[in-house]
């Protein structure tokens, strides 16, 4: 048995869960049992909880046909290329220890079905701004305006669907008059602060559900343009692959178009 104890943003609990078990994995060449009831208190409405089949499977309900014990992966992989990430190793982990629950499925269903989307014609716009400009340069705005006209250059019907947590961003493009879809379930903030150290651990909870299955929706799109962070790692993670990929590093594009 393994126990985290890592605390912070959501998806950097994620982060150095999937890296801790790595570890274990290339250490021992077994999957090792997973406590990460302490993790996630930034969301937890009752500190004593365990919430993290909340939001994802339990593992022993997930079967995976094998592993490696020579996977590449590091939580700080959150700043690399992710046209780099050990792909083909890293998925089973990710089906094993973090498939969305039913809850967060249920979700993900009805969001589809509210927004009319069709993954294969939609190009998924994330932008991580507020307070992640502390730990990377942050691309312009007018520079994602760029990317996504590119890529609606490839496919004039395209649906552009726009994650931010940035409300600035969100006014940005309607001043464009691009046509979009954003998911209003998802909140926005125009500080710096962060979204999850702006609110109650109570809101932080419901806000999640929506803001998971958001990102496994973003993963799912046939276009995906985004910064670099955790939050950007992990639809990466959920993709599994690195096609149609425009990422913004350190002010540096990287582009698998």
């Amino acid at each position: 048995m393994i126990k985290i104890t890592h605390n912070a943003g959501f998806f950097s609990c994620c982060s150095i869960k999937l890296d801790t078990i790595v570890k274990f994995v290339n250490s021992n060449n077994i999957l090792p049992e997973v406590d990460s009831s302490y993790q996630f208190r930034k969301y937890k409405k009752v500190i004593s909880d365990d919430i993290t089949y909340d939001y994802f499977q339990h593992y022993d309900d997930v079967k995976i046909m094998g592993i490696n014990s020579n996977i590449n992966y590091n939580h700080k992989y959150q700043f690399e290329n992710y046209s780099n990430l050990d792909y083909n190793n890293i998925t089973p982990l990710i089906e094993k220890y973090f498939s969305p629950s039913d809850k967060i499925n249920n979700i993900i269903n009805n969001m589809v079905d509210k927004y009319n989307l069709v993954y294969d014609n939609t190009l998924s716009v994330y932008y991580r701004g507020t307070d992640k400009c502390k730990e990377t340069e942050l691309a312009s705005f007018g520079e994602f305006y760029d990317k996504i006209k590119y890529v609606i250059g490839l496919n004039k019907n395209l649906k552009i669907l726009i994650q931010t947590d940035t409300s600035q961003f969100i006014d940005y493009i309607n001043d464009k008059k691009i046509d979009n879809i954003t998911i209003s379930e998802n909140e926005t903030s125009y500080s710096n602060k962060g979204i999850h150290n702006e609110n109650k651990r109570e809101d932080n909870y419901y806000h999640m559900l929506d803001f998971l299955s958001t990102v496994i929706i973003m993963s799912k799109c046939k276009y995906i343009t985004c910064g670099s962070g955790n939050c950007s790692l992990w639809i990466m993670l959920y993709k599994g692959n690195n096609k149609n990929i425009i990422q913004n590093l350190d002010g540096t594009w990287y582009s698998s178009m």
